[in-house]
C-alpha cells in the first residue's frame, strides 16, 4: 500500500476517514498475525500502515475541536 499523503486525506469525508482507518486497522492486524506464523515479504509495510494510521487519526482529531 502506497503512503497516504496528508493533502489528499484532508479533502476526504470524515466518514470516508473512517472508513479508510478501519481498513488499515484491520490489515495492520492480519500483517502482524502473519509475521508471527510466518516471514512477511516486506515488514517496512507495518511502519508505512501505522503511520497512514497516525496521519488519520490526527486529521480527525483537528475536525472535532471546536
Amino acid at each position: 500500500m502506497a503512503r497516504l499523503k496528508p493533502g489528499a486525506l484532508r479533502e476526504l469525508k470524515t466518514e470516508e476517514l473512517e472508513q479508510k482507518l478501519t481498513l488499515l486497522t484491520e490489515e495492520r492486524f492480519r500483517l502482524a498475525f502473519r509475521r508471527a506464523t510466518e516471514a512477511i515479504p516486506n515488514p517496512l509495510q507495518l511502519r508505512t500502515i501505522r503511520r497512514d494510521m497516525a496521519r488519520i487519526q490526527t486529521i480527525l482529531r483537528e475536525r472535532k475541536q471546536p
